[in-house]
């Protein structure tokens, strides 16, 4: 019996709290984008407000109403959606089978959350993540989201992807990931009005094929974030 193909996008965006270059919160607008990219699975940063309740700036009714994910459960606060920010949504019919936060050493509100997921009987590990300023910080918690992968049962085929603040194209913290991940090229995304750095960045782990990896850019996306979203379609056989 020949097997199943899995073809699945993956998109990573910090939203910036939903505050586009014209200043305005609009979560609308980042919710219009989500659709134009129409990725099975997302993760976002600065997904929630910084202070007091740490509310999501993504009201749960809209993202019921008008897209077509649901949010990963983290365990947070009451009205967050994510932890120090970080967000996972999934297109509606995929399974979630657990939902963790991944720890990190931090000097700054940053955080990674992981999540397994299963598609016609695959599971899939996901992890999203916002990494520090700092380039030593950054090693570390590359190192941290590594340990907890390693250290969790059933591991299938893996996906990271996030902000990771690194402005080397392949130094600095992207060297934590040494040859057994692949950190895909999909190019410049910040700033949005003019990008130059690869700030958000996907990687994989082996026996993933890549179809297509690119920023999205568009009208909306040009002015809906300081950063631009990324997106990755990948097939993985069936096992």
């Amino acid at each position: 019996m020949p097997a199943i193909e899995v073809q699945l996008t993956f998109a990573s965006y910090n939203i910036h709290k939903a505050i586009g270059l014209d200043r305005r919160r609009d979560p609308d607008r980042i919710i219009a984008i989500l659709r134009e990219i129409d990725a099975d699975v997302v993760a976002l940063q600065e997904a929630d407000r910084r202070f007091g309740e740490r509310h999501s700036v993504l009201p749960l009714t809209s993202l019921d109403e008008h897209s077509p994910y649901r949010v990963v459960p983290l365990g947070g606060r009451p009205g967050s959606i994510g932890w120090h920010g970080n967000a996972l949504l999934v297109r509606r019919g995929i399974e979630i089978v657990a939902a963790d936060i991944v720890p990190l050493p931090t000097l700054e509100p940053r955080g990674a959350v992981r999540a397994d997921l299963v598609v016609l009987g695959q599971k899939i590990r996901i992890v999203g993540m916002h990494l520090d300023l700092s380039g030593l910080r950054r090693r570390q918690q590359v190192r941290a989201i590594l340990a907890d992968l390693a250290r969790c049962e059933g591991a299938g085929a893996t996906v990271l992807m996030g902000d990771l603040n690194e402005w080397a194209m392949h130094g600095g913290c992207l060297r934590e990931f040494g040859n057994l991940w692949r950190v895909l090229s999909c190019g410049p995304s910040f700033p949005s009005r003019r990008p130059v750095a690869s700030l958000d960045r996907i990687v994989i782990s082996p026996g993933w094929r890549i179809l297509e990896s690119r920023v999205h850019h568009s009208a909306l996306a040009s002015r809906g974030s300081d950063h631009l979203p990324i997106f990755a379609r990948l097939e993985m056989p069936k096992n």
